[in-house]
């Protein structure tokens, strides 16, 4: 799950308390905890530093869930599920290689919002180190990519190096979460 706050510290502090989660990332804009050997369960977003202008803390307008996330089994799967889609004219609105997971986010009607990803590593502990390396540290949302490309790429059997980010630059801007998903 991933909240928009303008209680930062103490969501963080209250999800440490109650779920016994400890922080694997944390900068002034987002936070990432996790309870187990996932890379995260919950990750919160600054809305202090992300949308400074504003400073109600009540639950209306921006503070809430930001979106849901559905874990595919592989690459393939998600590409086959973004075709799927297209097909019935429903395309992401964000598309973005995370570093410890390759992102789709989508829109429902009433623009709830709903994360497809894969995950890059083959295990949790693989996930944990990239998230405390330098690559994250450098860009903690991430890389975008076009699913066409990806495409093109699966058609010519050059998928193989993708899910490992190497390419840190260009940290991409956080789009639907600050305001209405396109």
């Amino acid at each position: 799950m991933v909240y928009r706050t303008r209680r930062f510290d103490q969501m963080i502090d209250w999800y440490q308390t109650v779920f016994g989660a400890h922080v694997q990332h944390q900068d002034p804009a987002l936070a990432f905890l996790t309870y187990d050997d996932e890379h995260h369960r919950f990750a919160f977003l600054n809305l202090g530093v992300l949308d400074p202008a504003h400073s109600d803390t009540e639950k209306q307008g921006l503070v809430g869930v930001d979106h849901v996330a559905y874990t595919f089994a592989s690459l393939d799967q998600l590409l086959d599920n973004y075709e799927q889609l297209k097909v019935e004219h429903i395309r992401p609105y964000w598309c973005v290689h995370h570093g410890i997971s390759v992102s789709m986010y989508y829109a429902d009607p009433d623009g709830n919002q709903m994360e497809f990803q894969v995950e890059c590593f083959e295990s949790g502990d693989k996930a944990n180190a990239f998230m405390t390396g330098p690559g994250f540290d450098e860009n903690p949302i991430g890389v975008e990519f076009d699913p066409e490309v990806l495409l093109a790429r699966r058609k010519q059997g050059q998928l193989g190096d993708f899910l490992p980010r190497t390419t840190h630059q260009p940290v991409s801007p956080i789009r639907g979460a600050l305001g209405s998903a396109a």
